[in-house]
């Protein structure tokens, strides 16, 4: 399996996770590295200071603090219905380096995940033009702001042909618990935190905030007060991946870091889409078939939960 852009599973060979129904749409240029984002006022007195957000941990998960409408706008995790994030990169496993793509959308479908409902993502990998996953993906975020991880349904494919889904989690069903992608205030200094935890498949990751106020440019352009996280699998010592958000985009940039990493890569955010009405319908229609071949691949998981359904309206491209 490859890791989520825009968070998630970081099992010994994934790679991404990464990247928001809010009105807040994905800019497709932002301001120049090293411009804006600053102010000559100096820094705001201690007494005039907002009251930084609590840093909420795993432990605190409850399935009465979320909304029945979900929505995800946090300003460092945005998703968007109808938004597409494509990520490129490569991938050096054992002295063979891969071209990797990455597409990471946005649905309008939800689905309850142990009583929570949950967003869906839909994400495709793909290995020298060859598609080795999709996914989907299930996130949800509190009435605090906090956006959680609730499970993931990752299949797996050989030369593009379907072989399985032996990775398979959802929050509450064996002994799988909810985690943390991205806390609603992120600090450093701050406790690390579980992204979740599904005993069955030993996935356990975990995440600190690294480090803030980065600046970093990638092909949709150059970002000022970025955010790095450090992910790593607690069974899998110095080898991590860091991942930088910016605000009011979500993930552009993954790398590897710890010099344990069995497989070296780095990933950019390439493209950002704002599909249009047809193309996130052909969206739809994948991910219901995956969601509809999980209570067969993945019986055992899938089995007490209601299928994906469409209650979401994607934002208005500018």
């Amino acid at each position: 399996m490859t890791r989520r852009v825009a968070g998630g599973h970081q099992s010994a060979s994934r790679i991404a996770a990464p990247l928001a129904l809010a009105a807040l749409l994905l800019p497709l240029a932002l301001a120049g590295c090293g411009g804006g984002g600053t102010s000559d006022k100096g820094p705001t007195p201690a007494a005039a200071a907002p009251q930084a957000a609590r840093q909420v941990t795993e432990k605190e998960y409850d399935r009465g603090g979320f909304a029945d409408s979900p929505r995800i706008d946090n300003r460092w995790f945005p998703l968007a219905p109808g938004t597409q994030l494509v990520y490129t990169g490569t991938i050096i496993a054992e002295g063979k380096r891969v071209e990797h793509r990455v597409v990471f959308t946005v649905t309008d479908l939800t689905k309850v995940v142990d009583g929570v409902r949950s967003m869906v993502m839909f994400d495709r990998d793909y290995n020298a033009g060859v598609l080795a996953e999709a996914e989907l993906a299930f996130h949800a975020q509190d009435k605090a702001g906090n956006v959680w991880n609730m499970g993931e349904y990752p299949e797996e494919y050989e030369a593009g042909k379907f072989t399985g889904a032996p990775d398979t989690w959802l929050t509450g069903t064996a002994k799988a618990k909810a985690g943390i992608l991205m806390r609603v205030e992120p600090r450093t200094g701050t406790s690390s935190y579980s992204q979740g935890v599904a005993p069955a498949i030993e996935f356990s990751d975990k995440a600190k905030v690294s480090r803030t106020g980065t600046k970093t440019c990638v092909p949709t352009g150059c970002y000022d007060n970025v955010l790095v996280t450090d992910e790593w699998n607690p069974s899998e010592p110095n080898a991590h991946q860091l991942k930088f958000y910016a605000p009011g985009v979500g993930n552009v940039r993954v790398e590897f870091s710890g010099g344990n990493e069995k497989e070296h890569e780095t990933l950019v955010l390439a493209k950002i889409v704002h599909l249009d009405p047809a193309a996130l319908a052909e969206i739809r229609a994948q991910s219901l078939k995956l969601d509809k071949r999980a209570y067969t691949a993945a019986k055992g998981v899938y089995a007490h939960t209601q299928p994906a359904e469409r209650t979401l309206r994607a934002a208005q491209s500018p």
